[in-house]
């Protein structure tokens, strides 16, 4: 199993645990508060904090959430240190609704996962890490063509801007709908270079769960997919 099945696996293991959750204390003495990595949401109910334990080898890291009232959940049950080796980034929606996760996976390595609020507590909103389905939408667009899966160094970043709906940007969208997701990788070590992308962007709907690429995107994600031409100079 590739490790992007794996996490997949995980990731909808935890999907499903989500659905009924046991009650929790909190992640009990094994684990060390980081409390350096805390997030608390706009409208302040809502805070994520961060715990670690070694494993081994490997650091395992929770992510609870917590609110006014001090009730605890996990908010990804199950899973091992492939998906959550590493400590996380944060950020919530302006209308405090939805939590993005960064998830750092290794050296040159990222994802994102996506969390929808249901009254005190959040719960995964797709079946399989966001950033997986970014590459898959990627890799479902012509712009892909030659370009060779799995990728190398594979990140996926959401894009600064979040916080005013990306007005940067100057577009005029509904509150807390949308996601802009900035996706790379490379093509070290191939002996044959084909096309690879450098902070190619996409647009995620929360609302309808779909893809888009808008219009004015379009000569910033022609400047970021390189050719092979490229490589050699």
């Amino acid at each position: 199993m590739s490790g992007s099945s794996l996490r997949t696996a995980v990731f909808l293991f935890a999907c499903l645990a989500s659905v009924s959750p046991a009650s929790a204390a909190g992640p009990g003495s094994t684990f060390k508060h980081l409390s350096d990595e805390t997030f608390t949401s706009p409208d302040g109910q809502m805070r994520v904090e961060q715990y670690s334990r070694e494993r081994g080898n490997d650091v395992l890291h929770q992510f609870w959430i917590f609110d006014q009232k001090q009730q605890a959940a996990l908010l990804n049950p199950g899973e091992g240190a492939d998906l959550a080796g590493y400590r996380a980034g944060f950020r919530f929606t302006p209308d405090s609704q939805w939590l993005v996760r960064m998830q750092k996976l290794g050296a040159g390595y990222q994802t994102l996962l996506l969390y929808r609020r249901d009254g005190d507590r959040f719960s995964p909103a797709t079946t399989k890490p966001l950033g997986d389905l970014a590459w898959d939408y990627l890799f479902g667009l012509p712009v892909s063509k030659g370009m060779l899966r799995p990728v190398n160094h594979a990140q996926v970043h959401l894009l600064k801007g979040l916080d005013e709906n990306y007005a940067w940007l100057g577009q005029r969208w509904p509150d807390s709908r949308y996601l802009v997701l900035s996706l790379s990788f490379d093509i070290q070590g191939q002996k044959k270079p084909s096309p690879w992308v450098e902070g190619w962007r996409c647009v995620y709907d929360m609302k309808t769960g779909k893809f888009t690429v808008p219009p004015d995107f379009a000569d910033h994600n022609a400047k970021a997919v390189k050719r092979r031409d490229q490589a050699s100079r």
